[in-house]
């Protein structure tokens, strides 16, 4: 059985305050893969997400699991970007998870199904130990394992992740890809993941979109992670090598400007859209 598509985006072009953020952007995203989008800040990852959620408008065509995008759609979850929480906040871990399941008519009391959800999808993110703290007085590591529970307890198809591990330290980091890992071969759900460092996903990558100052490419890791598909997206020589089974890019004086850092550098005619199959 052929998969169907879960994304599909055909000819978009997407300009916030009159800026280019994609052009002529053409993209397929099977049923059950993990597409990594990579690119400096405000090149347009985020955007992307948004595009996605029916949260903002694009040209040309756009389809999220078969129909257009639109918001509140429950077979979407969503994980944000990390954000500091008031300690004094009244929320408990369990409030946030439940969030999930019926924020969208938030009340007093609910099904016990639903509780029984909760309880279910706390524990197989291994955050049942929390589950009644207060967010924020709970751990990076800690608060990012509930937004995991929040986006999955509704048992979605697609799951977006907005750059889940940013301000994780190393140990965090595997264990939050290894949960999103294991929900995508129970599930057979699909994963787009905003990162600025690809190396933690890269065994689970299925493709990588790359977006740059208006540039794009997409294609299979081994397609995109190239020195040529990186120098002609940045307009700039650009070296990727592999250092010890991690790939790092780094800019023609040899100073490291990948994973962990930005590229700074700025891309020669951006306005111009870079595909690969």
């Amino acid at each position: 059985m052929i998969a169907s598509d879960a994304i599909r985006i055909e000819g978009s072009t997407l300009r916030l305050a009159g800026r280019p953020i994609w052009q002529d952007l053409t993209l397929s995203v099977p049923e059950s893969e993990f597409l990594a989008v990579i690119g400096p800040n405000g090149a347009g990852k985020t955007s992307l997400l948004k595009v996605l959620l029916g949260l903002l408008p694009a040209g040309g065509v756009v389809e999220v699991l078969g129909l257009p995008p639109r918001r509140g759609n429950r077979r979407i979850g969503y994980v944000p970007q990390q954000k500091a929480i008031d300690p004094d906040l009244p929320v408990r871990g369990r409030d946030l998870v439940r969030m999930g399941v019926d924020g969208d008519r938030w009340r007093f009391g609910g099904s016990p199904e639903a509780g029984r959800r909760v309880d279910e999808m706390l524990a197989a993110v291994g955050a049942a130990a929390f589950a009644d703290a207060s967010i924020g007085r709970l751990s990076g590591g800690e608060q990012q394992r509930l937004r995991i529970a929040q986006a999955l307890v509704g048992e979605p198809r697609l799951l977006l992740c907005d750059e889940p591990l940013l301000s994780l330290d190393l140990h965090h980091q595997r264990e939050i890809v290894e949960l999103i890992r294991s929900w995508q071969e129970r599930s057979g759900g699909t994963v787009v993941f905003v990162t600025h460092d690809v190396n933690p996903v890269l065994s689970m990558t299925d493709r990588v979109l790359a977006v740059v100052g208006g540039r794009w490419a997409a294609g299979r890791p081994d397609e995109i992670l190239t020195s040529a598909t990186m120098s002609d997206l940045y307009g700039a020589p650009v070296d990727v090598v592999q250092v010890r089974g991690r790939v790092v890019v780094l800019a023609d004086t040899g100073d490291p400007i990948g994973g962990h850092h930005e590229l700074p550098i700025e891309p020669a005619h951006s306005h111009t859209a870079q595909s690969r199959p």
